[in-house]
């Protein structure tokens, strides 16, 4: 155990309007190891060189973030539930996309008519669904990034890994999910190796995981095919053997 005079308080700021990478060093060079979607905020601890050095609130997972990267924001009250959400200029769903937020990003604003009302424009609202609002089924989730890259590290559908898509689409089921694929073995509870599967179920291979979308077929990001797929469970077992299997009580 570690006693210090005094401990450094955060200084909260969040992920502009496009993702940022975590990285495990003050390097782009270095692999990423998470991505903070728009507005998920990071505390930081100390900047240096340009990079500041912290931690994602919503994970609690420790990296280092490009500093201009972060923004000081108000707290948000919306998040993209749409795999993509356009940020149009009025609001009018036939103007011209002025960027585009991915699903995951939080947004503040007000409702106008069909729309969220922002700094930055206008959402329309059956893209975005208010925080805290939970889903129900993280399965109907993760479907939404099918066909999204693979990408160690990333959390969007413009890359995601497979601890990646559990956490977020676990998260949109008001479900808080670790970072890392062996962390999230603590979810639910444990499966008996002749139970049956079903929807929902999550499965742990070494350094992998997916959700099960039926008895036989899982949802995952794999690298192996290279983007977001359901495959049978049968056919990523033979390619790494089981060694978990955990129930989720939804």
């Amino acid at each position: 155990m570690l006693f210090a005079p005094h401990y450094a308080r955060p200084l909260l700021r969040s992920c502009g309007t496009r993702p940022a990478f975590v990285y495990p060093q003050p390097s782009i060079e270095a692999a990423p190891s998470s991505e903070l979607l728009p507005g998920e905020e990071f505390a930081v601890l100390e900047i240096s060189g340009g990079w500041a050095w912290g931690y994602c609130r919503q994970d609690h997972y420790v990296g280092y973030v490009q500093a201009i990267q972060l923004v000081e924001a108000p707290p948000p009250t919306h998040v993209v539930a749409a795999r993509e959400a356009a940020i149009l200029p009025e609001p009018d769903i036939h103007m011209p996309a002025l960027a585009k937020l991915p699903m995951g990003a939080r947004i503040t604003g007000h409702k106008d008519h069909d729309f969220l009302a922002t700094d930055i424009g206008f959402v329309s609202f059956t893209q975005v669904r208010a925080i805290g609002a939970a889903e129900h089924d993280p399965v109907l989730v993760a479907k939404r990034l099918l066909g999204a890259p693979y990408l160690l590290g990333g959390r969007s559908p413009q890359g995601i890994d497979c601890s990646g898509l559990m956490q977020v689409s676990l998260g949109f089921c008001g479900i808080p999910a670790p970072r890392d694929s062996d962390q999230q073995r603590v979810l639910g509870e444990p499966l008996p190796q002749d139970a049956p599967l079903r929807h929902k179920d999550l499965v742990f291979f070494e350094g992998h995981v997916g959700m099960m979308v039926d008895e036989a077929q899982m949802i995952h990001a794999t690298g192996h095919t290279g983007q977001v797929v359901i495959e049978p469970l049968e056919a990523v077992a033979r390619r790494s053997a089981v060694v978990e299997r955990r129930r989720l009580s939804l």
